[in-house]
């Protein structure tokens, strides 16, 4: 029973943790999305005169209710999306009235507006929840509202401006947290393989290719938030600063994407080097802690917005180490491994802004005569 008692207490808290960190990722999006519900709220009851302007903070709370993706440009959809909405089903519960076969009118012709201005899928939906919402819970009862409308473009413009302008997100910040777990992957998948060379055990190099193996939604993670904080850094004047810093991670993407891809290869090969008894000269084991090295340098590197300059020794050591071994003689998969450290020395050389002939020449130059022989 104590036990199971001590893994109930530690999934409840890492449940905890893990809701921690959710929270404070959304953070910012509250902050935003609760401001931009007040200052809707006071611009159309004291700027326009609406005593009761419940659409204002309405359209920005649901303009500001999205956490990934290319927000402000999704923002403008949906603000159009509520406003077409509520213009559509002011007008036409007005004149027809409420009930069952009403709402379904009001939502078609409401989808259908919005379909035909070349709104997204986001739009649409959008636009039908609004005019259920006039057909359903203030129906008109004294003539079509304008103000409604207004209120809703109150409350989107609003948004637009808490997310530009006030409380813009930092794009480095929104980036790196997604960043640093699709590279801990790549630096833990190779740490790994290191330690299983360095200790010829294949359990703990089979370890690291399942975790290589699993690492593909951190990646993809990576790759989706990317136009997020692109968008945040063009758009927010308060972090055009960023741009720069920001350009590293994108030119990084690929590079750390082809990494990684590579490092399961060079993983699957170490597991098989070790299972078949292959020759594995001490320097094999270190050449590949050297490259998991320098990607932790990258990673450090590139959540403080600097070029990642000083990984390249290390991925320099790591090529020599590699070359090493392999004069002294090694099986099929030794091999392969050397040409993975290669290659992945070669794209993380890229990180640094080395161009792709540039880092190959890196390589060579501190491979020696490998590629000779």
């Amino acid at each position: 029973m104590s036990g199971v008692a001590a893994r109930l207490r530690a999934r409840a808290a890492e449940i905890v943790r893990e809701r921690w960190l959710r929270l404070r990722a959304l953070a910012v999006v509250v902050v935003q999305t609760s401001v931009a519900a007040a200052v809707s709220w006071a611009v159309a009851s004291r700027v326009v005169g609406n005593p009761e302007p419940v659409f204002a903070p309405i359209s920005a709370v649901i303009t500001l209710g999205i956490s990934t993706g290319q927000r402000y440009r999704r923002a403008v959809e949906l603000v159009f999306g509520v406003a077409v909405g509520i213009a559509v089903g002011d007008g036409l519960i007005w004149f027809i009235g409420t009930g069952g076969w009403q709402i379904g009118v009001a939502v078609a012709l409401a989808m259908a507006a919005a379909v035909v201005a070349g709104g997204s899928a986001g739009v649409v939906g959008q636009s039908a929840a609004s005019a259920v919402l006039i057909a359903t819970l203030t129906p008109p009862t004294e003539g079509i509202y304008v103000t409604r409308v207004v209120d809703a473009l109150i409350g989107g413009v609003a948004a637009l401006v808490v997310m530009a302008v006030l409380l813009p997100v930092n794009p480095l910040t929104v980036v790196s947290r997604v960043a640093k777990p699709a590279l801990g992957v790549l630096i833990d998948g190779l740490r790994g393989a290191a330690g299983g060379l360095r200790e010829q055990d294949d359990g703990l190099a089979h370890d690291a290719l399942v975790l290589l193996s699993e690492g593909e939604g951190k990646l993809g993670e990576f790759h989706d938030i990317l136009p997020e904080g692109q968008e945040a850094a063009t758009m927010a004047p308060l972090r055009w600063h960023a741009r720069d810093a920001l350009r590293q991670y994108l030119d990084a993407a690929e590079y750390i994407e082809r990494s990684i891809r590579n490092a399961r290869v060079l993983a699957r090969r170490a597991v098989t080097l070790l299972r078949d008894g292959e020759p594995s000269p001490p320097q094999l084991g270190e050449s590949v802690a050297a490259l998991a090295e320098a990607a932790t340098v990258i990673r450090n590197n590139l959540r403080r917005g600097q070029p990642p300059q000083e990984a390249a020794d290390l991925l320099c050591r790591a090529v020599r180490e590699a070359s090493d071994a392999y004069r002294q003689g090694l099986g099929f998969s030794g091999n392969v491994v050397v040409a993975q450290v290669r290659a992945i020395a070669t794209d993380l050389l890229g990180t640094t802004g080395l161009a792709h002939d540039e880092a190959d020449r890196e390589v060579r130059r501190a491979g020696g005569l490998l590629h000779d022989r």
